[in-house]
C-alpha cells in the first residue's frame, strides 16, 4: 500500500463534529484534487507523485470516505453539508488562490466551493464529472438507488465500489494492489454508508433535498468562462459519457479539451501519465 500511496495523511476536526482526512504534500502553488464515488485520496496518488516536487497538493477524503470517519447516521451525507466541509477545509488551510481538479461527485462538490471563493480561484481542471442538472443516469446506477434493495446491494454486497475497479477502467485493467487500494475503506457494511448515500443524493427531482444546491453550482458554471478550464475526458465512461462531455463544451467553449477516446471512468488510471502531464502544465503554465 505505501508503494503506490506514500503519504501521511492529516485530519481536521469539522464543524460537522467529524474529522477529515486529507493529503497535503508539496511546497508551491496549492492544487486542491477532490474525488467522487466511490473512490478516495487514492485516486490522485499518481498526480501528487507527479505535481508535488513543485507544487502543494492538497486532496481530502470526503466524510465517510478513505481515511475520514465514518459517521454512519450521525451525518447529513448531502451535497451542501459536502460543499461545506471542502469549503472549511479551504479556509483553514488560509488558500488564498489555488487551482482545482474534479472527478465524479467531485465535480459539483468541488466547483461548488470554488464558486463560493470565486476570487480566489485560478485555473481548473475538469474529469469525467457532471455539475448540472440532467435527466440521464445509467441503468445500473438508478439500481443502486432503489429503496432497500439498492442499499442492500451496495452496502451489503459491495455491488457500487466492487465491480467499479473493473468497469471504470478500459485499457488496463487494475492491478491486485492498486484494486486493494481503491477498495481498502469500503470492506464492510458500516464502511460502505457514504458510497450509498451518495448514490441516493443524485437530484434527479427538484423535490429532491439537494435539487436547490445542484442548481446553484449549476447557475455558477458560466462563470468558469473568466477561468483557464481544462477538460480531460475518457470516451468510454460507462456513467459520464460523451453527452456529458458534450454538455460541459457548451457551458465552456473555450476550455482547452482532450477526449481520450479509449479512456474509462477512471480517467487517471487509464490515461495516467498523460493525465498527469497535461495537469502539471496546466498548474506550470505561466500567463505572463
Amino acid at each position: 500500500m505505501k508503494e503506490e500511496y506514500p503519504f501521511e495523511a492529516k485530519r481536521l476536526k469539522l464543524s460537522c463534529g467529524h474529522e477529515m482526512s486529507y493529503v497535503d504534500e508539496g511546497e508551491g502553488f496549492p492544487v486542491l484534487m477532490v474525488h467522487g464515488n466511490p473512490t478516495w485520496s487514492f485516486y490522485y496518488r499518481n498526480v501528487v507523485k507527479k505535481l508535488r516536487g513543485k507544487f502543494r497538493c492538497i486532496v481530502p477524503d470526503h466524510i465517510g470516505c478513505g481515511l475520514s470517519d465514518k459517521p454512519g447516521d450521525a451525518y447529513s451525507y448531502r451535497l451542501e453539508q459536502r460543499i461545506q466541509d471542502l469549503g472549511e477545509l479551504i479556509d483553514h488551510l488560509g488558500l488564498e488562490r489555488f487551482d482545482i481538479v474534479v472527478h465524479d461527485w467531485g465535480g459539483v462538490i468541488g466547483l461548488g466551493a470554488a464558486l463560493r471563493r470565486f476570487e480566489k480561484l485560478r485555473r481548473v481542471t475538469i474529469l469525467n464529472t457532471a455539475a448540472f442538472v440532467d435527466s440521464r443516469i445509467p441503468s445500473r446506477i438508478a439500481l443502486c438507488r432503489a429503496p432497500l434493495f439498492g442499499k442492500l446491494l451496495v452496502q451489503g454486497f459491495n455491488g457500487f465500489a466492487g465491480p467499479a475497479v473493473s468497469m471504470s477502467v478500459h485499457k488496463k485493467p487494475l492491478s491486485k494492489l492498486e484494486t486493494q487500494g481503491m477498495l481498502l475503506p469500503y470492506r464492510t457494511w458500516g464502511n460502505r454508508r457514504a458510497v450509498y448515500e451518495f448514490v441516493k443524493d443524485i437530484p434527479m427531482h427538484v423535490s429532491h433535498p439537494s435539487f436547490k444546491t445542484l442548481i446553484e453550482v449549476e447557475n455558477g458554471l458560466l462563470k468558469l468562462r473568466q477561468r483557464d478550464v481544462t477538460i480531460l475526458w475518457g470516451g468510454r465512461d460507462f456513467c459520464f459519457n460523451d453527452h456529458f462531455y458534450d454538455r460541459w463544451r457548451r457551458f465552456l467553449p473555450d476550455a482547452t479539451a482532450f477526449r481520450y477516446p479509449d479512456g474509462g471512468h477512471y480517467i487517471l488510471e487509464d490515461e495516467k501519465d498523460s493525465c498527469c502531464e497535461a495537469i502539471y502544465q496546466m498548474a506550470d503554465y505561466d500567463e505572463d
